[in-house]
């Protein structure tokens, strides 16, 4: 493996079994500058941009996060390339930001997201995490992402938003859609299709919360919506606009990333049996770190993206105003001069000072204290009633932002 034979805006790349893609990173890691890589082919960007630096050591990623003001989000965070005004509003909310539109957007949003807030939900997460065991042991072995790992977080942020039951199947295929990367199980081949697809799917999502928040305006449920549409701090409220996009983040965020999660979680406890066993012996001592470990080692969300303000040199390496930094979480979750042994799975690692959420800024993940919270819960539940229960090999999404698994068999004595 050589650094010229990695090219991590090719589909390919993020087609190769995990630790290839793990060996490359860490030869990227090893190079004394970031690599420069040429952008991605999007069909319905303006034009092919002019590259980007990948940035791989966890030194790197937390201080391009810390400085917000230089690395921007503003011209977009979650595509390498620069697509369409309409793509970041629907699909980026305060993602896409940055201050002071971030900070307003980001004040009004966090009082529905405190851990006060949360706690009032959280009798409906272990409700909801029983049910989804006593369905999972009445089936028997069976595909663990739609049984188990993608049920949790979609009826969890389904019910804290107020979306009605006959509208959770509708959430998941639109938020498959908009995560599919390039999925062709998702997406189409017609690069024409693509944007209608994408923008079709953020539509239904943004008139569903639309009509939502009409009603609750009218009569204020004990819900997010509410709390959003009735949200008034210094003068400041949501517009519909704002809401909608913000709706359309959390949902997919939600769901998407904590599936991951917990997918990856049943792969791990199956690969590493000991870590199975140390967790099993002490459950309630051990997993904290244990959701912390397996946050780490899945990386749900594997890159952001910032765009340089002005001229700035970081370890060495200067950047001018207009570059492109890819922020790649994944690698730095496994950069050796923080981690040792970063491959293993060692669910008592500390400290863990990973960036699965993002690393420390103002767009640290807002959803975190739930995410861990929803693995938590499930994890216990899971591991109390099932403690046998393990993976097969698992269909992975084809995807460079999002380390997604699509279906995993599971086995245990029924």
């Amino acid at each position: 493996m050589t650094v010229a034979g990695i090219d991590l805006s090719a589909n390919e790349f993020w087609g190769l079994p995990l630790a290839e893609r793990a060996a490359s990173f860490t030869l990227l890691r090893a190079q004394q500058r970031p690599q420069f890589f040429a952008e991605p082919e999007v069909p319905f960007a303006f034009e092919r941009g002019p590259g980007y630096y990948a940035l791989v050591r966890h030194a790197d990623i937390v201080e391009a996060s810390r400085n917000p003001e230089v690395f921007s989000s503003r011209r977009g965070a979650t595509s390498i390339t620069d697509l369409p005004v309409e793509f970041n509003e629907y699909f980026g909310s305060m993602i896409n930001m940055d201050d002071p539109r971030h900070a307003r957007l980001r004040r009004i949003v966090s009082r529905a997201f405190t851990p006060r807030m949360i706690a009032r939900f959280e009798n409906d997460v272990r409700r909801a995490a029983t049910a989804i065991v006593d369905d999972l042991l009445a089936a028997g072995p069976c595909d663990f992402v739609p049984q188990v790992a993608a049920r949790l977080p979609l009826k969890v942020i389904c019910d804290m938003m107020g979306v009605p039951d006959d509208q959770y199947e509708m959430v998941l295929t639109k938020t498959n859609i908009i995560l599919s990367g390039f999925d062709p199980e998702f997406i189409s081949a017609d690069p024409d299709e693509v944007a209608i697809q994408l923008l079709g799917a953020g539509q239904e999502l943004a008139e569903l919360v639309t009509g939502l928040a009409a009603a609750r305006a009218q009569a204020p449920a004990d819900d997010v919506v509410s709390a959003l549409v009735t949200a008034n701090i210094d003068g400041e409220q949501l517009t519909s606009a704002e809401l909608a996009s913000f709706f359309i983040l959390l949902v997919v965020a939600g769901n998407e990333t904590t599936r991951t999660a917990l997918s990856h979680a049943l792969m791990l406890l199956t690969e590493f049996p000991e870590q199975r066993a140390l967790l099993l012996a002490d459950l309630e001592g051990r997993i904290g770190g244990a959701v912390e470990e397996i946050v780490r080692h899945a990386s749900p969300v594997l890159f952001m993206r910032r765009t340089l303000t002005r001229d700035y040199t970081m370890n060495g390496q200067d950047y001018r105003e207009g570059d492109k930094a890819v922020l790649f979480y994944y690698s730095a979750n496994r950069d050796e001069a923080v981690f040792a042994d970063p491959e293993r799975f060692d669910i008592t690692r500390a400290p863990n000072p990973h960036v699965g959420f993002g690393a420390p800024g103002p767009h640290f993940c807002l959803g975190a204290h739930l995410a861990r919270h929803e693995i938590t819960v499930m994890l216990r539940e899971l591991l109390t009633r099932v403690p046998d229960i393990t993976a097969g090999e698992p269909d992975r999404l084809l995807s460079s932002f999002i380390n997604g698994v699509k279906r995993l068999p599971c086995e245990f004595a029924s």
